[in-house]
């Protein structure tokens, strides 16, 4: 079976692959294309992926140098090195934007992350950004914090679209999608189109396996007898709950006048998919998840795995009871998994922080350098 069969099969199921990933070379080779003709309709960045490109190699060396030479602090050469990537990306994935009706073809640029906890700074930024790339399939990416929620919704209610990162908690989720639905009814009242604006709900999975299982980990080798069958199985068994109660929102009443009137359900995005688990299988966090209304964004690795291994079945409400049962027998053993997203939240806004300032300072030496010649 050819790879393309693979990620087109998935998206017989009604979930969108996107790639978690840009670099000017990929833009540039012509690569994009490639993976958008193979049936990939989305691309997703976040500080981590553009610091790795940035810092990497010398793709970007001339447009630093020329913007170092004008006198542009690291900061304003980041931005404008992203918005060059962006724009280039969301015109190669134009086509799809407009032959899906506005479903997909977005590309996902990311708020500072300095901002996670500034309802109006992140606002603010948004609405700039948003405007400096000035693409109609470009989305906003905004940290499910408490601060996020906020701003995620005034950003929907003025048709700004909105990738809402780094979700890990049920009640976060539902948070989030019941703010989005407010975002709508105000732009409802505006009277303007609802059906225009788009929005995705990350909802990060691998992570939560990485941590529940380090906390089993230590239980097992305290004694705690029984407990191996749960490794690998917390960040499925949380993602499937996620859909569950993405269906009992937007299949409710609740969403009935905005289907109505035009509006789009917020898909779950399942994020954080690579497998870090060497002895779990390549595409643990693809297989388990297809289905209807949903969207897997993946590095370009997992990508490669799905060509070769993935098993395209509709396999998201498969097995929820026994998500919720998991759920509970982890509780009972003393994991809570409100506290393992908890931590997790924290954890993901100071590694975006941390790769953004790195970034910031490796562009800083260059800048500098560049700057004396």
């Amino acid at each position: 079976m050819r790879g393309s069969n693979r990620i087109r099969q998935i998206t017989e199921q009604g979930q969108a692959l996107w790639l978690d990933f840009i670099s000017r070379e990929l833009l540039r080779s012509g690569k994009l294309r490639e993976l958008i003709n193979d049936g990939v309709t989305g691309v997703t960045s976040n500080p981590t992926i553009f610091h790795k490109s940035i810092a990497a190699g010398r793709d970007y060396d001339d447009q630093i140098r020329e913007l170092a030479r004008e006198g542009r602090s690291a900061y304003e050469i980041y931005e404008a090195l992203a918005i060059r990537d962006i724009q280039a990306a969301a015109d190669q994935l134009r086509n799809v934007y407009n032959e899906t009706h506005g479903r997909d073809g977005y590309v996902s640029l990311e708020v500072n992350p300095k901002l996670a906890h500034d309802t109006e700074g992140t606002i603010a930024e948004a609405r700039r950004l948003f405007a400096a790339v000035d693409r109609r399939n470009l989305m906003i990416k905004v940290p499910a914090t408490a601060e996020g929620l906020p701003a995620m919704r005034t950003l929907i209610g003025e048709g700004i679209n909105v990738n809402v990162t780094l979700i890990f908690a049920i009640a976060r989720y539902e948070e989030v999608m019941q703010a989005y639905l407010d975002g709508l009814r105000i732009l409802r009242r505006a009277e303007r189109p609802i059906g225009l604006v788009g929005s995705v709900a990350s909802f990060f999975v691998s992570r939560v396996d990485t941590l529940v299982d380090k906390l089993l980990g230590e239980k097992i080798a305290a004694g705690e007898h029984g407990l191996e069958t749960l490794l690998g199985q917390a960040a499925v068994a949380n993602a499937k709950i996620a859909y569950d109660c993405f269906k009992q929102v937007f299949e409710s009443d609740a969403f009935r006048d905005l289907r109505a009137a035009g509006a789009r359900v917020q898909r779950p995005l399942w994020a954080s998919t690579s497998t870090k688990n060497p002895t779990y299988s390549p595409t643990k966090y693809v297989d388990a998840l297809i289905g209807p209304h949903t969207v897997n964004t993946v590095p370009l690795h997992t990508l490669d795995e799905i060509r070769r291994h993935a098993a395209p079945a509709r396999t998201i409400d498969m097995d929820v009871k026994q998500a919720y049962g998991l759920v509970e027998r982890l509780r009972g053993i003393g994991i809570r998994m409100e506290d393992v997203t908890e931590q997790l939240l924290r954890e993901g806004v100071r590694l975006f922080a941390d790769s953004f300032e790195a970034l910031l300072a490796d562009l800083e030496t260059k800048r500098a350098r560049f700057a004396g010649r």
